[in-house]
């Protein structure tokens, strides 16, 4: 899949919003992705997570045993991944406001896993499940995302593979353009700390 298939996929799913958002990262943007709604289509997300393990070099996804993503955005994707994997596939989810394996997901000392995520913007959720994940025995070897709103500037302390990098400018709070200023932040994501 090239980069303009990728987002036509989003444009089609109506997915690509815009307006005046307030990021989990505490940014602001006046571009959201609204991953949910390109994953609410099975065939969407499962050519989206065919797309994204193609993406992967050989030798790690050879090395992948489990797919853990964080909820809520991941768990579809995630799910995805692992059938496009044919490994298993978890999440990890913030019952009381840190990542952790919960419902009986379990991983072995040692497993070889693969992060995924929907959007990655700063990386602070791919970097709080990573520890998760490595808390529960798991050797994170690589992560990926359908999106990386950062254009390629953030480190996970892993190989990071995105389906595609984009640019859409965010700002502090104290440094917003006057056209987003002039209008209420709408905060769109499932993180609400």
């Amino acid at each position: 899949m090239l980069e303009d298939d990728i987002l036509s996929e989003f444009r089609a799913s109506q997915a690509l919003l815009e307006g005046h958002f307030l990021l989990s990262s505490g940014r602001h943007s006046a571009h959201y992705l609204q991953c949910a709604r390109v994953l609410m289509d099975p065939m969407r997300a499962s050519r989206l997570a065919v797309a994204i393990a193609q993406k992967l070099p050989r030798d790690i996804r050879a090395q992948i045993q489990k797919v853990v993503a964080p909820a809520m955005g991941g768990v579809i994707i995630g799910h995805e991944m692992g059938r496009a994997l044919g490994v298993e596939a978890m999440f990890v989810e913030r019952p009381t406001g840190t990542f952790e394996l919960r419902r009986g997901f379990s991983l072995n000392p040692g497993d070889k896993v693969l992060m995924v995520e929907d959007v990655v913007t700063t990386g602070l959720s791919s970097r709080e499940a990573i520890a998760a994940i490595e808390a529960a025995g798991g050797e994170v070897i690589a992560a990926a995302s359908l999106i990386d709103r950062s254009a390629g500037a953030v480190d996970l302390g892993v190989p990071f593979f995105p389906l595609v990098a984009l640019n859409f400018p965010t700002y502090a709070p104290d440094e917003l353009p006057a056209e987003l200023a002039a209008t209420p932040a709408i905060k769109p994501g499932s993180r609400k700390e």
